[in-house]
């Protein structure tokens, strides 16, 4: 971090990103890698493991609709909120004796990353000056990547004893949320940024709703096409034979290509929202083919991983712009509409995945999956969301506005 910040802020934001990093990728996203060892101990079929994954993407979904209504209030109460029930459920899974446990833990946690993203934008606000506040966002929100590396490492120390990996993952959620709060608080937070907390813009209206219709569809699908590999990317290598090191491996892989995310911001950032969709959105179709067709050849099937993973979380990035094109002074909850979209299209995914993943086998499973994400592609390719913009009502397109728009933008879902 640069001079610009404080010591105190450094560590605000080292935590930040440390909460993201425990609620997304130690507690939400591990799901899957640890799913092939929960199901051997707990015996949890595999259509159950799909409800499952689709109950926990629908109570993040509540878990940012709240998040998003109280955060200009009450930040840090979500902050505590979020680390307990990310931790909580974290250890309410390692502690869990049958299926049903293990599904309500999981379901539970998974609220927290709803909540954390939006209580650390507006702490971001309150506590960073404005000149800073873009860098200090992209900080924190960079904490997804890296969660799912450490969650990989845990589990390539730990595996097969996956209870002690989630107790860990809890144990950090919850030390890193005290952290988290004490650097945050100050008798006069807005005197460490010099500044009130921003005004709220404006809720979406019916030009808006009508603007973002195709890109709320997009979304949808995209959710539904990538909950494949999140919830059955490692089962698929271990179906195959991969031994405990490769399949774990493979799940580090798409950590670190969600982490280079960060190296590619700046050729992204140059290409119209349209553009990035297409590109992002056609790698994780290739990304979801290639892991269940050859999930045998470890080369192929740790690239693809990456590419996965990098197109992902470059396409979340992509659906901040393309909301920021349509109507900037609307983008924070432009974003926040359109990560629900997606989550709520990854609890269908996972739903239908674990419904076919047995009769069709993963070949079938992965291939449904791949063909829907390229959907996604083909279709983004031919929406105009400026014209749209123009037509709706939405204030057209304002490239220089973007920058500020993302700086604001919460955790990938």
């Amino acid at each position: 971090m640069k001079r610009s910040f404080s010591l105190r802020q450094s560590v605000f934001l080292g935590s930040g990103l440390g909460l993201i990093a425990a609620t997304y990728g130690l507690v939400r996203l591990a799901y899957g890698l640890f799913l092939p060892d929960v199901q051997r101990d707990l015996g949890l079929r595999a259509d159950a493991a799909g409800w499952v994954s689709s109950g926990a993407s629908a109570m993040y979904c509540v878990g940012a609709v709240v998040g998003y209504r109280c955060a200009g209030r009450v930040p840090r109460v979500l902050v505590s909120v979020a680390a307990v029930v990310a931790g909580g459920g974290a250890l309410g899974m390692a502690a869990a004796g049958d299926p049903t446990a293990f599904a309500i833990a999981s379901v539970v946690g998974s609220a927290g990353a709803g909540l954390a993203s939006p209580a650390l934008v507006s702490l971001v606000t309150t506590l960073v000056p404005q000149p800073a506040q873009g860098r200090a966002q992209a900080v924190v929100n960079a904490g997804t990547g890296p969660g799912l590396v450490a969650a990989g490492v845990l589990a390539l120390v730990l595996l097969p004893d996956w209870r002690t990996a989630w107790t860990w993952s809890g144990i950090a959620a919850l030390v890193i949320g005290v952290v988290l709060l004490a650097s945050s608080w100050s008798p006069r937070r807005t005197a460490t940024a010099g500044q009130t907390p921003t005004k709220r813009a404006p809720a979406p209206d019916r030009a808006w709703w009508t603007a973002h219709r195709a890109v709320l569809v997009l979304a949808l699908l995209f959710g539904a096409g990538s909950a494949v590999v999140w919830t059955y990317g490692r089962s698929v290598l271990v179906d195959a034979g991969a031994p405990v090191a490769v399949s774990v491996s493979a799940w580090i892989a798409l950590g670190a290509g969600g982490a280079a995310v960060v190296a590619t911001a700046r050729w992204t950032s140059r290409l119209r929202a349209r553009t990035q969709w297409t590109l992002t959105t056609a790698a994780v179709a290739l990304g979801v083919l290639a892991l269940g067709t050859v999930p045998q050849w470890t080369p192929v099937a740790l690239v693809a991983c990456a590419v996965f993973g990098w197109g992902y979380t470059a396409a979340t990035g992509a659906l901040i712009a393309w909301t920021t094109e349509i109507d900037p002074e609307r983008s924070s909850a432009g974003t926040s509409v359109l990560f629900v979209a997606l989550v709520l299209g990854q609890a269908g995914g996972a739903a239908a995945a674990g419904a076919v993943v047995e009769p069709l086998g993963s070949l079938g499973t992965f291939g449904a999956g791949a063909l829907v994400t390229a959907a996604c592609a083909v279709l983004g390719a031919r929406v105009r969301a400026a014209g749209a913009a123009r037509s709706s009502g939405c204030t057209p397109p304002t490239p220089p506005a973007r920058p500020a728009a993302r700086s604001r933008r919460p955790a990938g879902p």
